[in-house]
């Protein structure tokens, strides 16, 4: 199992961003590419927003099913507020990456419904 420690991609814990999800998910995809378990430790992290985890965990719902995530994945040393705030970025995309077009539509709609 590798340990992926979110603080250590982030300037003294502060995970905030998308640069450093990039980071983040890059290692990640790698070691689970590679058939890896990987644990996402959240030590150290002083503060994480959802743009953050977005990029992060959220793209390795593009690449990999959510079965394989949960088989391969765990999530250690969080707190409450970082285990909801994971939580909401999971669920977005999620929701996203099952039908991208869907999200791309409302975008566009929403747009021309303001010109």
């Amino acid at each position: 199992m590798i340990k992926v420690i979110l603080s250590e991609f982030a300037l003294k814990g502060i995970c905030v961003s998308s640069e450093d999800g990039e980071k983040v998910f890059e290692v990640i995809k790698k070691h689970l590419n590679d058939g890896r378990m990987v644990e996402i430790s959240f030590f150290g992290v002083e503060d994480i927003t959802t743009l953050f985890l977005n990029t992060a965990i959220g793209k390795l719902y593009e690449v990999f099913s959510e079965d394989e995530l949960k088989a391969k994945m765990s999530v250690v040393e969080a707190s409450g507020h970082d285990l909801s705030t994971l939580k909401n970025s999971v669920d977005r995309a999620k929701e996203y990456f099952k039908n991208p077009g869907k999200f791309h539509t409302a975008i566009d709609e929403a747009f021309d419904d303001d010109h």
